[in-house]
């Protein structure tokens, strides 16, 4: 695994063993996710929650984001996170917590341009977890989740709207954008 594009391009990125901690976005898909986010990521504040091996928000360091919140509870995750900034070079843009990621989304009254979601898949987290992240998506902001085929995401929450869904194989990407006037 790799950092795709920006000033940590081709920066290799360690990950726990096993996908019982998490889960590796591949390639492809990380590729497309970030396509869509390019004109958004100069100069944003940006949520990575469920952050796994932080390469998501490391990806939108490398491309230009500002900062980037990284949020796991897995203690292991969060040594792999800190590494992995490291090597990318992007640890100063960084703010690494351990605490789960639903409470934090739940208690957090930060404000963020970008929120990158990739938790475990079939458990129903991403639909859970939505009026929270909403609240804390600034207007305009995006939103990016990554999940299974069958995940039951709105079509509207708390001021964020579906705009694009596409399928990758077995992974599901759907792209939701806050209203401007929230």
């Amino acid at each position: 695994m790799r950092v795709i594009a920006g000033t940590a391009h081709g920066t290799p990125l360690a990950t726990l063993p096993g996908e019982d901690v998490t889960r590796p976005t591949i390639a492809r898909v990380k590729e497309a996710m970030f396509s869509a986010l390019q004109f958004q990521l100069p100069g944003a504040k940006v949520l990575d929650l469920f952050a796994g091996s932080g390469q998501l928000g490391i990806e939108a360091l490398s491309r230009g984001a500002e900062h980037c919140t990284f949020i796991d509870q897995d203690k292991g995750a969060i040594a792999i996170i800190t590494t992995n900034c490291r090597a990318a070079g992007v640890l100063s843009q960084a703010r690494i917590l351990q605490r789960e990621s639903a409470a934090f989304a739940a208690a957090n009254k930060g404000s963020y341009h970008v929120v990158l979601l990739d938790p475990p898949y079939r458990q129903g987290t991403l639909a859970k977890v939505l009026p929270d992240v909403a609240r804390l998506t600034a207007p305009g902001g995006a939103v990016i989740c990554e999940s299974e085929l069958e995940a039951d995401l709105p079509d509207e929450c708390g001021g964020l709207r579906k705009i694009k869904q596409h399928r990758y194989g077995t992974v599901l990407v759907t792209r939701y954008q806050k209203d401007w006037d929230e």
